[in-house]
């Protein structure tokens, strides 16, 4: 391996990036009313999209890079025909990172031990509402009773911590906080709240209609007594000890309490773009790396060190909600990946 690949990829603020989230599609079997327009048809082209060869050179040169932690996302990645191979691709790699899912879960039921054959270690999976019919209103289909399966089979496959992320919304589920939190601690979830984030194509996010950390840390606190556990690192949820353990909550407050001083995340999204921030409007092309006929396979991994690098150090302090100039990302998060 040359010294080049050897060198870890710190930014201009110091930050060590060891955790890269990968969209495997666009296409999601859910219309989220904070994700996506029922009617959503704006996806990427087929073409466009990078086959698993791309996908796992990309992951390979990461990780010699230091990347440790890979996390798989959409869109919905289960959707995608190949995502046992994709998983079990990144898991043989020489310099295997760990492997982790974000899913709404309608498809674990059938995967969930395939994964966890090819080496997938744990999942994050997408629940808002314990109640059947307020999920088919926010997501356009009648599947809770699949998501709830989902998560047991995720857990029978022994894909654990199984991590189920909420987004609270005004006026919509802000009443289920704590009857969440209840549903989760008795039946093995790490739970975590999300501050809606401003990632919507139909640019409806309002700050002002948004539930912030703190009114969810009030309404929890409510009901429970939460003290805040150590050792955050770089992890985007502040981890508060539920009513003296063993269960924690976490909450995410990407909005109102940003945790860009430790971020060491990247994202290559679906058709081949590296984004160093989740809010960027900035992207670097790597499919074009690795569709010019014209490179070597070492000089292609070498563009490829290149374009880490450069979406590495051109990584601003924050993402910069809180300033009037913010502008909001032009694609969808669908299209970005979680």
């Amino acid at each position: 391996m040359s010294d080049a690949l050897r060198e870890p990829l710190v930014d201009t603020f110091g930050r060590a990036h060891r955790d890269l989230r990968v969209s495997v599609t666009d296409r999601c079997n859910l219309r989220c009313t904070y994700c996506m327009p029922a009617d959503f048809a704006a996806w990427l082209p087929g073409d466009h999209l990078l086959s698993v060869d791309e996908l796992v050179e990309v992951v390979d040169v990461a990780v010699e890079r230091g990347i440790t932690s890979v996390r798989l996302t959409g869109g919905e990645p289960t959707l995608r025909p190949d995502i046992a191979t994709i998983v079990e691709r990144i898991a043989t790699l020489s310099r295997s990172p760990r492997i982790s899912l974000t899913t709404n879960g309608l498809r674990l039921v059938d995967l969930a031990e395939p994964l966890a054959a090819a080496g997938l270690e744990r999942v994050n999976i997408s629940l808002d509402t314990m109640d059947a019919e307020r999920f088919a209103r926010l997501t356009f289909r009648d599947r809770h009773a699949d998501v709830l399966a989902g998560i047991e089979a995720a857990i029978a496959a022994g894909l654990r911590p199984v991590k189920v992320n909420a987004v609270l919304m005004r006026g919509v589920n802000d009443d289920e906080a704590v009857p969440l939190l209840r549903h989760a601690i008795a039946h093995g979830w790490q739970l975590r709240f999300i501050e809606q984030m401003p990632l919507d194509p139909s640019g409806v996010w309002s700050r002002a209609q948004m539930v912030t950390a703190e009114e969810i840390l009030t309404l929890l606190s409510s009901a429970f007594d939460l003290v805040p556990a150590d050792g955050r690192g770089s992890a985007p949820a502040e981890e508060f000890v539920v009513d003296g353990g063993p269960a924690t909550v976490g909450i995410v407050g990407s909005v109102t309490r940003p945790f860009c001083a430790a971020c060491d995340r990247l994202r290559l999204t679906a058709d081949g773009q590296l984004l160093n921030c989740l809010f960027s409007r900035d992207e670097t092309d790597v499919r074009a790396i690795l569709r010019d006929p014209a490179l070597s396979g070492s000089e292609r991994r070498a563009r490829i060190v290149d374009a880490l690098a450069l979406s590495v150090t051109s990584k601003r302090a924050g993402h910069g909600i809180d300033d009037p100039t913010f502008i909001h990302p032009t694609r969808p998060m669908s299209a970005i990946g979680g």
